[in-house]
């Protein structure tokens, strides 16, 4: 881990396909557990419009906005329905003795 990773959670703490948002050093996150205990970390702002996507719904591998209806993977960012079309970055995120911990100086590569 860098030196810039920062514990945002228990891995218990975070509820089940449901987006919380954290900020660390002014990035707003959205941090999604889904139902495989795989922790996910993207762009907490859509890209459509200055919408906080923790507020939205997790489906799948998706988290939907809930004022327009973009769905962004959670894997890659990309926006899966319009009217988004650019993708939300994505963030590593290690979990380690039940914590989890991001790093938002390192974006995961969107293919």
């Amino acid at each position: 881990m860098s030196d810039v990773t920062t514990r945002v959670a228990a891995l218990s703490e975070l509820p089940v396909n449901q987006a919380v948002r954290v900020v660390i050093d002014d990035v707003p996150i959205a941090v999604v557990r889904d139902a495989s205990d795989t922790v996910h970390a993207i762009g907490d702002v859509c890209t459509h419009g200055d919408i906080s996507l923790s507020e939205g719904f997790v489906e799948d591998d998706t988290l939907e906005c809930w004022a327009h209806g973009s769905r962004f993977q959670l894997t890659t960012g990309k926006p899966l329905s319009l009217p988004a079309y650019e993708p939300v970055p994505v963030y590593k995120v290690d979990v380690v003795d039940g914590d989890v911990f991001i790093d938002p100086t390192v974006l995961i590569e969107q293919q």
